[in-house]
């Protein structure tokens, strides 16, 4: 058994969901943020380069979009362009329990 052992990747870590904001510039430099100093900076700059890029595009294609609201099953992002940079607002969501059809 010990040689299976050797092929088998070890368990990621699992992160908290955040709570807070961050602010990123033009360039994608974060400014000031309210995230713990546990979440990873590379998620955050990650994060940062997509909803820059998002804004980027919808300017290019001359659509107005001042905002962006992704909702995923525990967490929801609100991105808000401010003049090139954007401010992002990280939210988890509470579990929802099932209705009670009684």
């Amino acid at each position: 058994m010990g040689l299976l052992n050797l092929f088998t990747k070890p368990a990621p870590t699992l992160l908290r969901l955040p709570s807070g904001s961050f602010s990123v510039d033009r360039h994608g430099t974060v400014l000031a943020g309210t995230l713990p100093a546990s979440f990873p900076r590379d998620l955050i700059h990650a994060l940062a380069e997509q909803v820059l890029a998002t804004f980027r595009d919808a300017a290019s294609a001359q659509l107005p979009l001042s905002e962006v609201i992704i909702n995923y099953p525990s967490l929801q992002v609100t991105a808000r362009e401010l003049r090139g940079g954007a401010i992002i607002f990280l939210a988890p969501k509470a579990p929802q329990a099932p209705a009670n059809l009684n």
